[in-house]
């Protein structure tokens, strides 16, 4: 783990700084955390609830429809935003002290497209899933990886991250403004009701919350100041493989009978006209 990422976590039990310990972290108090043989810290405190966090199945089908580049307009736009309000490093050519934690991160795909943009931050990626952080913690060279249940708090020391990234991921306001610098930022994707549409209606899958906006607003505000807004809209064309892969990646393909999937998505042109919509929005500490 880079050295600046290891800087920048809390013990999850009494907040204290964590320093290697053999195969491990470990805090003064002699709170330890096993390093898993994939490179990454388990830093959950409990079980996580039954249900949290992406299966086996889930996060493969995740990596393989992101680095079939379905997702890369996303991925690019969120990089340079990054560039712009990282502390330092305008451009991405500086240093920023503190890293990019990316809360949620999945299998480290947007955070390795930051840190490739931003070539003196480090990063650090945060998942409830194991599945997941088996993927992240070789996302990127620069970058870390810690297993923590978002919603019991995150394991950063106060002020520790310069830039924080939630991309489809659960957010807390207060926890987010605790761990945040002064001058950093906050970039938080969150899907929007033309996303994937498409296959929504043909297919029978979970819709979007029509008030996802309307929530995120009301988890941030009192401790975020909105900076930045704009929609991202880009066409897919997805072969009926790739669509199985976009169910895949969600929880509605556990929704359908055995053989009902493979019907509805033959029944689709092949390959199927998809829309990807996202809303980005930038979010500066009260």
């Amino acid at each position: 783990m880079p050295p600046p990422v290891l800087d920048a976590l809390a013990c999850p039990h009494c907040g204290e700084g964590l320093a290697p310990a053999g195969n491990a972290l470990a805090c003064a108090r002699g709170h330890g955390f096993d390093v898993a043989r994939e490179g990454y810290v388990g830093l959950l405190t409990g079980r996580p609830p039954t249900g949290t966090g992406d299966s086996k199945e889930m996060v493969r089908a995740r990596q393989e429809f992101q680095e079939a580049g379905h997702y890369a307009p996303l991925a690019r736009r969120l990089a340079d935003l990054a560039a712009d309000h990282l502390p330092g490093a305008a451009g991405g050519g500086e240093a920023a002290p503190g890293p990019v934690v990316d809360v949620g991160a999945g299998t480290g795909y947007y955070l390795r497209e930051v840190l490739q943009r931003c070539t003196g931050a480090t990063g650090l990626a945060l998942d409830v899933s194991k599945y997941a952080l088996r993927r992240a913690a070789k996302a990127h060279p620069r970058a870390g990886a810690a297993a923590c249940d978002a919603w019991r708090g995150l394991p950063l020391r106060t002020g520790a991250a310069g830039l924080l990234l939630n991309v489809f991921a659960p957010r807390g306001g207060a926890e987010f403004h605790r761990v945040l610098r002064a001058d950093g930022a906050l970039i938080v994707v969150t899907p929007t009701g033309r996303h994937l549409r498409e296959l929504i209606e043909a297919l029978g899958l979970v819709t979007v919350d029509a008030r996802k906006e309307e929530r995120l607003a009301s988890t941030l505000g009192g401790h975020f100041s909105p900076a930045h807004r704009e929609e991202l809209d880009h066409p897919l064309r997805l072969p009926h493989t790739a669509v199985a892969t976009a169910v895949g990646m969600g929880p509605s393909a556990r929704h359908l009978g055995p053989g009902e999937l493979e019907r509805r998505i033959a029944d689709l042109p092949d390959p199927a006209p998809v829309t990807a919509s996202f809303l980005i929005s930038v979010h500066r500490p009260a």
